[in-house]
């Protein structure tokens, strides 16, 4: 597992694209008042593995390196070890490996992948079966300049393989509680599946129900995302901090639950540069317990 700094405080950031210019990322996250960032290293919704190049990995490394600032991959959406077709169950394992290595290249801390679903309810036993075979093998070959692997949990659409808090207990258990499978969990997909963060206390109340699930040192990452649909609703759709049903204060929960201390907290919310840097400082003076400038209500 490649580390960056030690911190205490959440490493503040949000989801930029390469927009073919990778080197230059670390720089424009930190323009927009970013901590940490995350990226993709190829197409999100395509199957193609792209091989980089080193000498625009080792410039992004550098930057990331010099700007103390935590690196998050994400893999592509089309990834599912649960898949009962066994062309995806294959591309998804390639996939998997060709993000952990493309991982280790740019310096990042983790990769994101997600846990994935199962098209039959009946068939829920197989695709756990297959997650283990496809992703145990990769996790016992990381080394200590590798990533670890984040799982991160679904909304709850389809027939998802995890989406609560609880869903984890099972699919780390499938992995044998691999101390390089750790956990990424998504705001937005928390609430959408069920758990009402919304609620004073809701943010507190799921971060302990994790640690007591999956251990005090799971986490890893968290994305921090409002939702555009209501809790329980099993919609993943993203909002900007504060503009959605999920509301700013419990994102300050967040931020002070000793579970995330030191973690990279990225935004994946909508609305280009300027957005973000507007939802950052709306995220760092939740941090610092500054006044929040104010947001428009869910629509």
């Amino acid at each position: 597992m490649i580390g960056v700094v030690t911190r205490t405080s959440p490493a503040l950031g949000t989801h930029l694209p390469a927009q073919g210019k990778l080197a230059t990322v670390p720089d424009r996250a930190r323009r927009l008042g970013a901590e940490s960032v995350q990226i993709f290293l190829g197409n999100p919704r395509g199957w193609a593995l792209s091989a980089g190049d080193p000498a625009v990995d080792a410039a992004f490394r550098d930057a990331a390196r010099a700007a103390e600032m935590p690196v998050l991959v994400h893999s592509p959406y089309l990834i599912n070890l649960g898949s009962p077709t066994t062309h995806t169950y294959e591309r998804s394992a390639a996939s998997v490996a060709h993000a952990l290595r493309r991982g280790r290249d740019v310096g990042a801390s983790g990769v994101v992948v997600h846990t994935g679903s199962c098209v039959d309810a009946d068939d829920d036993g197989q695709a756990m079966r297959q997650v283990r075979a496809g992703l145990l093998p990769l996790l016992d070959e990381l080394g200590p300049d590798d990533p670890d692997l984040l799982l991160e949990p679904t909304a709850g659409q389809g027939r998802s393989l995890c989406a609560t808090v609880d869903d984890l207990a099972g699919y780390l258990d499938a992995l044998d509680r691999h101390p390089r499978a750790r956990v990424c969990l998504d705001t937005c997909h928390l609430f959408a599946a069920g758990h009402d963060l919304a609620v004073p206390g809701g943010m507190t109340a799921a971060l302990d129900r994790l640690a007591e699930v999956a251990g005090a040192d799971r986490l890893a990452a968290v994305h921090a995302n409002d939702s555009m649909d209501v809790c329980g609703s099993f919609r993943d759709r993203h909002q900007r901090i504060g503009a959605g049903h999920i509301g700013v204060e419990p994102f300050g929960e967040l931020l002070h639950h000793p579970a995330v201390a030191g973690l990279p907290v990225v935004l994946e919310t909508p609305g280009g540069p300027e957005a973000y840097a507007e939802d950052l400082a709306t995220l760092i003076a939740l941090r610092e317990h500054a006044p929040v400038p104010e947001r428009p209500g869910p629509e």
